[in-house]
């Protein structure tokens, strides 16, 4: 069954055929390109179901003017009996009415293919590594990162929907002074594991509880050995358990959100390893790192202290970047952007295409980041496509007043603080109901207000609605009478059948939140379906009496939930049964 097309690629399939018959005719030269022609819903639904620019796009290889082509190719649609009418808009656009029973048949693929309704073999299994989270390893998941691990977590759900082989990876930034200050903090809480009064945490180490019992087990494990012992000798034990104890920690955490990686990388494995050192000589190999001197900060007269230096200096520039960046210190240490870019190297190997879900505030990165790995790509001679999606942070509210938090002074709103009040399901949705680039609040109130305001309580009631028809109806729905569907039924097939091709748009956009906005659609559809019974009981899903209507109303909203759990499975958010 999960092979029988849907009717967006069906009329695609049916254009194309078209085109190859036009070709045959001659109106087209043999084997012209067909890649810009899309066959979609036009804007204006007043216009018809499907629309297709195929003569704008193609007129110019067939040697002829756009309405001219367009005619040709209406002549063909005439001859089609799913079609009711075809009309050229405007420049040579071309506008398509369905027959009631091209919809009828798309109820019946919804059906027949269940819970594969809107798959895609877009990505043709390309692998896709998507980088997502990477919270440095010091304490719990944070509100902080949890707009980011949702955004990132359906992404991974839609490309894999959409025929991709998704690799989802955790880079553990474990190298830093930041992981440092951790250990430190850790031996703090060691010592009043051992009985010490410590008194109040000093400014510069992380005050939070979290760390009080990874100091007992500390205390647990090595006893008083390094109570009193130099820093050198303890530091990097303390570090690695720490870290350990803190990647535990946040792999619980992202669990309660449903969120699992396949790979977490470490940056001090990476360096250990001696990554960096390679992708160094492998960049100066192909011309990339030079040994340069960096040029004075711009715009002000430079600090007294500094000197030109001369540094390995990476040639982003070369990639649109607006300097060359150097990927050691004059210590000899690796920069920030050294690491990185030995990672996205590693990356690169074991993927066809590379995204990155950060925060906001890594937006000086990206270019040259982007650098590095056009780098790579011009390097292998092979494109690795590679995007960076910024995710704004959330501004926490509850009743409409901001929630003050403080990281520094350990006062902050966890990810399990929020889904032990709300639930999984409502902090996923919730977080992609707004592009991931625009601000958006979260107010602990009004996610689990039962109002059709809330899009989360609205989708999931309009899931839960339908299930409860289906326990009442004591009829089965059935496909047997689809004809005594009428206009305002059909017009509910149209919108549930929008979702394969959204799937589609939304894959190839890297935008999981269009899947949000389409659900989000399809409920206020049904409701309004449905609350059409209340005024008129003739439109009520159950007619008494008519078992035939009945069970062709409830093959309907069966469908219309399929495609809502689709939609869900996505997005890794679960459709309730009853509410």
């Amino acid at each position: 069954m999960a092979d029988m097309q849907t009717l967006h690629a069906a009329f695609a399939a049916r254009i194309d055929a078209i085109l190859n018959a036009l070709e045959m005719e001659g109106t087209l030269p043999p084997e012209t390109p067909r890649s810009n022609v899309t066959v979609e819903p036009p804007r204006d639904p007043s216009h018809g179901d499907l629309a297709t620019n195929a003569a704008m796009v193609l007129a110019k290889q067939a040697k002829s003017n756009p309405r001219a082509l367009a005619e040709k190719i209406v002549e063909h649609l005439d001859r089609d009996p799913d079609i009711t009418s075809a009309e050229i808009a405007g420049p040579g656009f071309i506008n398509m009415r369905l027959s009631d029973d091209a919809w009828r048949r798309e109820l019946e693929a919804i059906a027949a293919l269940g819970a594969d309704y809107g798959r895609s073999t877009m990505g043709d299994g390309r692998t896709v590594n998507i980088e997502y989270v990477s919270a440095n390893p010091t304490g719990p998941m944070h509100m902080g990162h949890c707009r980011g691990a949702v955004v990132g977590d359906a992404l991974a759900g839609l490309l894999e929907f959409a025929g991709h082989r998704v690799v989802r990876e955790y880079y553990v930034n474990d190298a830093g002074g930041q992981v440092d200050v951790l250990a430190r903090s850790a031996h703090l809480r060691y010592k009043e594991a051992l009985g010490e009064d410590i008194g109040e945490i000093p400014e510069g180490l992380y005050p939070g509880d979290y760390l009080t019992p990874v100091g007992e087990r500390l205390q647990q494990q090595f006893g008083d050995a390094y109570k009193q012992a130099p820093e050198s000798e303890w530091l990097p034990i303390f570090r690695e358990q720490a870290v350990a104890a803190m990647m535990d920690m946040i792999r619980e955490d992202l669990a309660l959100l449903g969120i699992h990686h396949d790979l977490f990388s470490s940056e001090a494995e990476l360096q250990a390893a001696k990554k960096p050192e390679a992708a160094e000589a492998w960049l100066r190999e192909h011309g990339f790192v030079y040994d340069g001197v960096l040029e004075a900060p711009k715009g002000k007269a430079p600090p007294e202290d500094w000197e030109p230096v001369e540094l390995p200096l990476f040639r982003s520039t070369q990639f649109g970047d607006d300097q060359d960046r150097p990927i050691k210190k004059s210590n000899g240490a690796w920069t920030y952007f050294g690491a990185d870019l030995a990672y996205h190297l590693q990356k690169a190997q074991g993927a066809d295409e590379l995204i990155d879900i950060w925060g906001a505030d890594h937006a000086g990165t990206v270019k040259r980041i982007k650098a590095a790995v056009a780098a790579l790509s011009e390097g292998e001679g092979k494109a690795i496509p590679f995007d960076v999606k910024l995710v704004q942070m959330v501004q926490l509210m509850r009743n409409g007043e901001p929630i003050r938090m403080s990281k520094r002074s350990g006062n902050f709103v966890t990810i399990a603080d929020m889904v032990e009040e709300v639930g999984k399901d409502v902090v996923r949705f919730s977080m992609l109901t707004r592009k991931p680039e625009a601000q958006m609040e979260f107010d602990f109130a009004k996610v689990v207000e039962a109002s059709k305001d809330n899009p989360v309580f609205y989708l999931q009631y309009a899931h839960a609605r339908i299930r409860s028809t289906m326990r009442k109806a004591g009829v089965e729905p059935s496909g047997e009478h689809l004809d005594r569907l009428g206009a305002e039924e059909l017009a509910l097939v149209r919108e549930a059948a929008q979702f394969p091709r959204v799937v589609e748009s939304a894959a190839k956009a890297r935008e999981p939140h269009r899947i949000a906005f389409f659900l989000g659609d399809l409920a206020a559809a049904f409701h309004s379906f449905w609350n059409a019974g209340n005024d008129d009981p003739s439109k009520r899903i159950i007619q008494e009496g008519d078992a035939e209507l009945t069970a062709a109303r409830l093959f309907l909203a069966d469908a219309v939930g399929q495609v809502i759990r689709n939609g869900l499975v996505i997005l890794g958010v679960e459709a309730v049964e009853e509410m």
